[in-house]
């Protein structure tokens, strides 16, 4: 019997992102809603993918997906192992938008228990669950798959580290107040930096993102002040002309650390030639980022060996999992058959008498497996146990 898993998904890879929005089930009423339609289900549900894993039937996932706008070009269906397969690509990171990300991992451990509070798993679920939680946790400790920066914020952040090596206590300066000035403090933060200042041409907006990390707003005007207190700045700021110049900079006894992502610059280039200013623009990390995906690339094939050792190690216990099902179901079947031809028999005799008979069953299931896990590997769809008690 082939392993009765099913995915039925969408991604970034198949889907634009007002699909995947529409596709997307939050926690708290799209989702419990769901899994009660779908019955025993995982779904995996994050800005770059959706994604239901099942047993039996996919019928009643298409027809979710299909419900909330999703069209049939936009899915992928998997069955067996290579739903399997699939599950364990998406937890090492191998199907993710940047490859090697950690969240997407901290997503699957998220989607196992949610489906648990809602009683949506059963044991096929748990184990490929659990199995590529586990193969995730391998992937980024035995592999480089996840190290270096691959975004061009952790690219700054590593640069940072590069100089500074410890960001404890370090007055940070941040220019605009956007989605990536943004994304920058809170990787700033989790290292522990002291003061945050944040500088906008809207001020608003700067008190808006500096009460969110604890920091200090300015005006633009206020730029030379703040550029005395900083240790760091980053700039991200959309002008259209340069915020920073030599002629801005005070004279200082130790150096400042500038990294420019903004686009068109927000530093004049000059800023780079003196001698207390340490200067990075947008092409410098990028050329970290391109260096640090191409190393990702070359730690693909050791991830995939990872996955098809799991796979083997998923069919083992699966395996094992049948042969306890078929005996189970010998048991059952052989204690009915001595009730009905023993009625006034004791429950002790029953017991003896329908262990007798099933042992020989037990054993011939036992000899069916041992024949399995010794046999041949297969790289996609194995064969599974297809034993069937015998009709009554």
């Amino acid at each position: 019997m082939a392993l009765p898993l099913y995915l039925v998904g969408l991604s970034h890879k198949t889907a634009p992102l007002e699909v995947r929005e529409r596709a997307a089930l939050d926690p708290v009423v799209a989702l419990p809603a769901a899994l009660a339609t779908l019955g025993k289900a995982v779904v995996l549900s994050t800005c770059n993918r959706t994604e239901i894993y099942g047993v039996g039937s996919a019928q009643e996932a298409k027809a979710l997906l299909f419900s909330r706008g999703v069209e049939a070009q936009h899915l992928y269906q998997k069955e067996g192992m290579e739903a399997l397969r699939h599950l364990f690509r998406v937890a090492a990171g191998l199907d993710s938008l940047v490859m090697g990300e950690a969240q997407i991992l901290s997503q699957v451990r998220e989607a196992l228990f949610l489906a648990r509070k809602y009683g949506a798993t059963e044991s096929l679920l748990e184990k490929a669950f659990q199995s590529a939680i586990a193969l995730g946790k391998r992937a980024r400790s035995e592999t480089a798959i996840g190290a270096g920066a691959v975004s061009v914020a952790y690219a700054a952040l590593d640069l940072a580290l590069a100089v500074y090596g410890d960001l404890t206590g370090l007055a940070v300066a941040v220019l605009g107040a956007g989605e990536m000035a943004e994304l920058f403090l809170t990787h700033l933060k989790a290292h522990g930096v002291g003061r945050v200042l944040v500088v906008n041409r809207t001020v608003e907006r700067a008190k808006a993102l500096a009460e969110r990390f604890g920091g200090q707003a300015f005006g633009l005007e206020a730029l030379p002040q703040v550029l005395r207190q900083a240790d760091l700045v980053v700039a991200s700021a959309a002008a259209p002309h340069y915020l920073v110049r030599p002629e801005d900079l005070p004279r200082r006894s130790k150096p400042l650390f500038l990294i420019d992502i903004a686009l068109p610059r927000n530093i004049d280039p000059r800023v780079g030639r003196l001698s207390q200013a340490y200067l990075y623009n947008l092409d410098d990390l990028k050329r970290v980022v391109e260096k640090n995906l191409r190393a990702r690339q070359g730690e693909v094939p050791k991830v995939e060996a990872l996955i098809e050792r799991a796979l083997g190690e998923y069919l083992e216990w699966y395996a094992g999992h049948r042969v306890r099902e078929a005996i189970r179901a010998l048991e059952g079947w052989a204690y009915r058959v001595v009730v009905r031809e023993y009625p006034e028999a004791d429950p002790l005799t029953w017991h003896k008498e329908a262990g007798r008979r099933a042992h020989p069953w037990i054993l011939a299931v036992k000899a069916r497996t041992q024949e399995f896990l010794q046999g041949p590997p297969c790289p996609r769809e194995c064969p599974l146990l297809a034993f069937r008690p015998p009709r009554l």
